[in-house]
């Protein structure tokens, strides 16, 4: 295992007036042993990121560090990395034990070697039954994890997960979440998982990246990023529903923006703010009341013990003591509340 150690890393595409710079001057270290998750929507910059640590991008600038070993120059194979794509990439005429065995064959590991990695990588990702069958016989989910046994019977220092999930269904994605957690428990392997999925940042980091048009918006651990925003970018991007971000709140000091977690809004029938409810969405045992504050959306989380207004129907609210927060209307970078 090894920590990895991102120093001033920029990424340009061509050059002169018409280069195209998409990842500006990141920094971040990632601890031995760590899970660390990139998210951010599509075109940030984040599978780049992943791409110049595995060797398949090149970086204009910067340093990237593999335990003690700066890594710039090493081709993939001599920077002791393994790779999960979104495509599983599985040969068709293969069974499973071939799969996963043939990159440790084509290294030239012996077979009883190869025998007991596979083993070991099949009874952690619970595959052991699986090994006689061929990818067409297996489901999404199974396909998905042979791709993660292949990476764990090479035995890397980090692993690199490029949106391994995209191509489940919802079901199978909460379920090989469950699986990626209790398999970085068992294992420790230093990890960067690279998704756009919001969801899975928080519930598969242990700290997270949260990156903007090739910026890094935040690092820090899921309940950092969700409790305390850096900017109005992480308030809207990480949360569903997302912050609720007013600019005319009352009471709100001039150039701030106010944020607020919709579950922060609390009814408050005869005081509070005055608004009107448009729509209410059920959601098993919470609803969540999109309202008008003045001319602003405002969306409440509120629990079956809380009567929700009628689409309509004027009522008040208040946003809970000490959950509030401040942006800057300019930059929109969090300011002390």
């Amino acid at each position: 295992m090894a920590a990895i150690s991102l120093s001033h890393i920029q990424k340009t595409y061509g050059k002169g007036p018409r280069a195209n710079l998409v990842i500006q001057d990141l920094s971040a270290d990632i601890a031995d042993g760590e899970f660390v998750v990139i998210v951010g929507p599509s075109g940030c910059g984040k599978s780049t990121l992943l791409r110049m640590v595995a060797g398949l991008e090149d970086i204009s600038a910067g340093t990237i560090s593999i335990g003690s070993r700066v890594v710039n120059t090493l081709e993939p194979a001599q920077r002791d990395i393994a790779l999960v794509f979104q495509n599983y990439a599985l040969y068709p005429h293969m069974s499973v034990f071939e799969n996963m065995a043939y990159g440790l064959k084509i290294a030239k590991v012996s077979p009883a070697d190869i025998r007991v990695r596979v083993d070991k990588a099949a009874a952690i990702l619970e595959l052991s039954h699986l090994l006689e069958r061929k990818p067409r016989e297996l489901s999404g989910g199974q396909r998905q994890r042979v791709a993660m046994g292949r990476a764990i019977v090479r035995q890397p220092q980090v692993f690199l997960f490029d949106e391994p999930l995209s191509n489940l269904d919802a079901k199978l994605r909460a379920q090989t979440r469950l699986e990626i957690q209790k398999l970085h428990r068992e294992l420790g392997i230093t990890s960067l998982f690279v998704t756009h999925d919001q969801v899975e940042a928080m519930t598969l980091a242990q700290r997270m990246i949260v990156m903007n048009g090739g910026h890094m918006e935040q690092f820090g651990t899921p309940e950092e990023v969700y409790s305390r925003p850096a900017s109005t970018f992480v308030a809207s991007f990480i949360g569903s529903p997302p912050m609720n971000l007013l600019r005319q709140a009352p009471g709100t000091p001039a150039g701030r923006i106010l944020g607020i977690r919709p579950e922060h809004v609390v009814l408050t029938p005869g005081s509070g703010w005055a608004m009107t409810a448009d729509t209410v969405e059920l959601l098993g045992a919470e609803r969540l009341v999109h309202a008008k504050l003045g001319n602003e959306p405002l969306t409440l989380r509120l629990d079956e013990s809380q009567k929700a207004p009628a689409p309509g129907e004027r009522f008040e609210a208040t946003p809970r003591d000490g959950k509030t927060h401040l942006f800057d209307t300019d930059s929109g970078l969090r300011v002390a509340a």
